[in-house]
């Protein structure tokens, strides 16, 4: 690397050895990157996180004690400047919203190649936010647009709640009630077969690092 350039830290959050050395060989290779840590667990993993700082963590989601969810969660407080790669076996939509709602900045698919698992790491230590193009593909082509039926105020709604705005907040931006906020939330949760505003606001982040716009 240049002089004044430093190398990206790596920490890698899986609990099957190999599969862990394999993917920390692949990150060493690249340039730019360097494996600081490994884990095989929650604890071990917020523990390890707090000592070191890494800047990108890769987390796989299901682990002997707990999940990559609890691990992007707990880093929040730990390591507040580790951003979270979710790379997992398990294609799940339910799991891609949650990660994304828990801070997630990418969700990957361990049927990548390494290469893309590097240009990830890069991209997300640069401040953006990915989706694997295939999970991206594959939902566009699985699910009709949820917000087809939405009003004009809904959609408005719809990108203040992505925006990260409060009820409060929206109804000010909107000049309207709380309350109007509220019954608006109401009809887009049911016309977009959610239940919690929480939901939404995954689905907008999704949708939105996949080009999404909301015409």
């Amino acid at each position: 690397m240049a002089e004044g350039h430093k190398d990206i830290q790596v920490m890698i959050i899986d609990d099957h050895e190999v599969v862990r050395r394999g993917i920390a060989e692949v990150v060493d290779r690249s340039e730019g990157l360097h494996v600081i840590a490994e884990a095989g667990s929650v604890q071990e993993a917020l523990r390890r996180a707090k000592l070191m700082n890494p800047d990108v963590a890769l987390v796989d989601l299901r682990l002997p004690d707990g999940t990559g969810i609890d691990i992007i969660k707990g880093l929040a407080i730990e390591s507040p400047n580790t951003r979270s790669v979710v790379l997992t076996s398990f294609d799940d939509d339910d799991a891609l919203a949650e990660s994304l709602e828990a801070g997630a900045k990418a969700f990957l698919l361990k049927t990548v190649r390494g290469a893309e698992i590097t240009e990830v790491i890069h991209a997300v230590a640069d401040g953006r936010v990915l989706l694997d193009e295939r999970t991206v593909t594959r939902r566009r082509a699985d699910h009709d647009d949820p917000t087809a039926d939405l009003t004009p105020s809904e959609r408005k709604v719809l990108d203040l709640i992505g925006d990260g705005l409060s009820n409060r907040e929206i109804g000010d931006k909107l000049g309207v009630a709380e309350k109007t906020v509220k019954n608006h939330i109401t009809s887009l949760l049911s016309k977009m077969g959610m239940q919690r505003r929480t939901q939404v606001a995954a689905w907008v982040a999704g949708q939105r690092a996949a080009g999404w716009r909301n015409n």
